[in-house]
């Protein structure tokens, strides 16, 4: 099957020039021509079938320069279902982190959201103790951390040019509704799920638990089966982004997983990686030129 390698350099940091464009065909022996996807900043190369194997030599090559590399198949490159995680790849946040600074607590939370993440730790578990940990912080907690929330660079771009294009998209969280409801409006998500953070209206304070059952990672397995099947998408046009240990399923059943700026055990298992770039690199790998964008 015929693969495409897109290049992709992070517009603040450097620019994507004809000399490495060529080190990259020279790298991955490809023989056609680059497709211009954006002046400067993204390509398109055709690559012959073996490329895979040489996909780590040319990332070694590019070591130390703020330019992606991503590998895919010709075939049903746009995909038509996207599924992605909220923390840490749709905001730069993780928002339960960020409830937990508010309450005072915040680096015993963020050493077991870590642990989670990195996969050393059972998902539901950890949400548990970390959530436990609230019990009887004040509700009022949750809209001082809303305030931090910022989206990443590209979050409202992908959503809306995946949508302008047919594409059904859903977020998915092991955070709270709380969050993803208000992303979800913000980026244009057709749908969102996530977990029940439990307040105690009466007291106005948190009660340390969440709803059942808990949205772990084959939740969101099961969500991208789901949706698919729900719309008639073949595996093989959808696209699930994320970062954690609790996206692994996702990642690696969808026709294209992206692991965005991810843990160490993420990258490890999947190959199509973004660690220097924006979420709009999620777009060139689907061949999207940046004239066709949404939402910029």
């Amino acid at each position: 099957m015929s693969l495409v390698l897109t290049l992709v350099a992070q517009r603040d940091a450097t620019t994507l020039d004809a000399a490495t464009i060529a080190l990259a065909c020279e790298v991955m022996e490809a023989t056609e021509n680059a497709t211009l996807l954006s002046p400067e900043e993204a390509v398109d190369i055709p690559c012959p079938a073996t490329a895979t194997e040489r996909l780590p030599a040319l990332r070694a090559a590019l070591e130390g320069r703020a330019i992606d590399a991503v590998l895919t198949h010709q075939a049903s490159r746009r995909k038509r279902l996207l599924v992605s995680d909220m923390d840490s790849t749709i905001v730069a946040n993780e928002t339960l982190d960020d409830l937990a600074t508010h309450a005072g607590i915040g680096e015993k939370i963020a050493a077991i959201t870590t642990r989670s993440m990195n996969g050393e730790m059972d998902f539901a578990t950890a949400l548990r103790e970390r959530v436990a940990l609230l019990k009887g912080f004040p509700a009022s907690l949750l809209e001082k951390a809303w305030k931090d929330v910022t989206l990443n660079e590209g979050a409202k771009t992908l959503v809306q040019t995946m949508r302008t294009h047919g594409t059904h998209t859903a977020l998915v969280s092991g955070g709270f509704t709380f969050f993803t409801s208000r992303v979800a409006g913000l980026c244009g998500f057709d749908e969102d799920h996530a977990n029940t953070l439990l307040v105690d209206d009466a007291q106005g304070i948190l009660t340390g638990e969440t709803g059942h059952p808990v949205l772990g990672p084959e939740t969101k397995l099961a969500l991208l089966d789901r949706l698919a099947a729900k719309h008639g998408i073949p595996t093989a046009e959808t696209l699930a982004i994320g970062d954690g240990a609790n996206d692994l399923p996702m990642l690696k059943k969808a026709g294209l997983g992206l692991a965005f700026h991810a843990k160490p055990v993420v990258r490890k298992a999947i190959a199509a990686q973004i660690n220097q770039t924006s979420l709009r690199t999620a777009l060139f790998a689907q061949g999207y030129p940046a004239t066709a964008f949404s939402g910029t």
